[in-house]
């Protein structure tokens, strides 16, 4: 015959741990849901900090020449045409994408040429360390590396020497093979810019 103290006691004991064991298994799912609801809040945070890769195919983002104005530059920095970038807010750096290079010409003896992509840093009122946007002087081309806004001007540098603009050029973006003044056919030239041109040495 068996005791029943003895029987409480196993009794106690069965519960115990079918108590612990219950206990193990909320834990263990309480633990799930956290991980679960920690990593939806990484990738949450992952996609808010991704750069407007292609602004053009998106309807929320800026578009690149939105971008160059919230930095206090007009849009005829760029040309038409622009299909894309990429910017990182922390540090300015950014990346404008064409379909193609392009290129026109200005009265007055200038040539500008814009590869495909376009890079650099960007600040209010200052692009530096710039990768291919270049203008030809004379008979050599060289590269634009900075701009910067000054009042109503833009300085261009090609680092050993720079020329100052009115910004009222750069109201409207010129397009490749013709600039501003283009005709039906997409042929011309562009009118003349602005006669406020400063040249000086750096």
């Amino acid at each position: 015959m068996v005791d029943q103290r003895q029987l409480r006691k196993l009794e106690f004991i069965g519960s115990t741990l079918e108590n612990r064991s219950d206990r193990r298994f909320l834990i263990s799912i309480s633990m799930s849901r956290i991980s679960a609801l920690v990593l939806a809040f990484l990738c949450a945070l992952s996609f808010a900090n991704l750069p407007p890769i292609a602004a053009a195919d998106s309807g929320e983002a800026l578009s690149a020449y939105e971008v160059l104005q919230s930095y206090n530059f007009p849009v005829g920095l760029l040309p038409k045409g622009v299909t894309g970038y990429d910017l990182d807010k922390s540090t300015g750096k950014f990346n404008a994408y064409l379909n193609g290079s392009c290129s026109f010409s200005l009265e007055g003896s200038y040539q500008l040429k814009y590869r495909s992509t376009i890079s650099g840093f960007i600040a209010k009122d200052r692009l530096t360390s710039l990768n291919g946007i270049s203008v030809k002087v004379f008979f050599m081309w060289v590269n634009i590396v900075e701009v910067a806004r000054r009042g109503e001007e833009l300085n261009f540098s090609v680092g050993i020497a720079s020329a100052a603009f009115t910004i009222d050029n750069f109201a409207i973006c010129p397009q490749c093979g013709c600039g501003l003044d283009c005709n039906s056919n997409g042929k011309g030239q562009v009118r003349e810019i602005g006669t406020n041109l400063v040249v000086s040495s750096v």
